[in-house]
């Protein structure tokens, strides 16, 4: 199995509309994530126009779309980058394309734009996001107690960073 990430094309939209509305998928990410077509469509011309500060990509296994990822600039002066939106189709759950997927992230961010710093927020309900963080390296710093209203209730997140000088990804 050979996992790679592209950045978004306009072609990849149906996907990703599809993806981020997928009952097994969205209840997990968070309130601002593109779910129509038009933004969908607008997030990968960012990305294009912006691709050091901006990123919309697809994860594809052996050629086939498998999930997304993105990331946006939280600091320009201090090098930070906020990982965001990372969904697998279900159909390739339990393969550890997620692992993969993060890896590549990370090489792309710290190594060839040469962010210092990357950072993740999970839904603390999310204990499998949570455990994919860890494995993929990056350390749990802290909580944010209920800090979003989510569907009526108030839930807490997990807040997880990778600096450049930590082992290599």
């Amino acid at each position: 199995m050979t996992v790679t990430m592209r950045r978004a094309r306009a072609d990849d939209a149906d996907f990703l509309v599809d993806l981020t509305n997928d009952e097994g998928v969205r209840p997990f990410l968070g309130p601002h994530t593109a779910v129509d077509r038009e933004s969908v469509l607008g997030e990968i011309e960012q990305s294009e126009r912006e691709p050091a500060v901006f990123g919309r990509f697809v994860i594809e296994v052996d050629g086939e779309r498998a999930g997304s990822l993105g990331f946006h600039v939280v600091s320009e002066r201090s090098r930070i980058a906020r990982l965001e939106r990372l969904a697998v189709d279900p159909r390739f759950r339990g393969r550890r394309v997620a692992d993969e997927a993060a890896r590549l992230a990370q090489r792309l961010l710290l190594e060839e734009l040469d962010y210092h710093r990357l950072e993740l927020e999970i839904y603390a309900f999310n204990e499998r996001a949570c455990a994919h963080a860890e494995r993929s390296g990056f350390v749990r710093e802290g909580v944010k107690r209920n800090a979003y209203l989510k569907d009526g209730e108030w839930v807490s997140t997990v807040i997880f960073s990778r600096l450049q000088e930590d082992a290599s990804p």
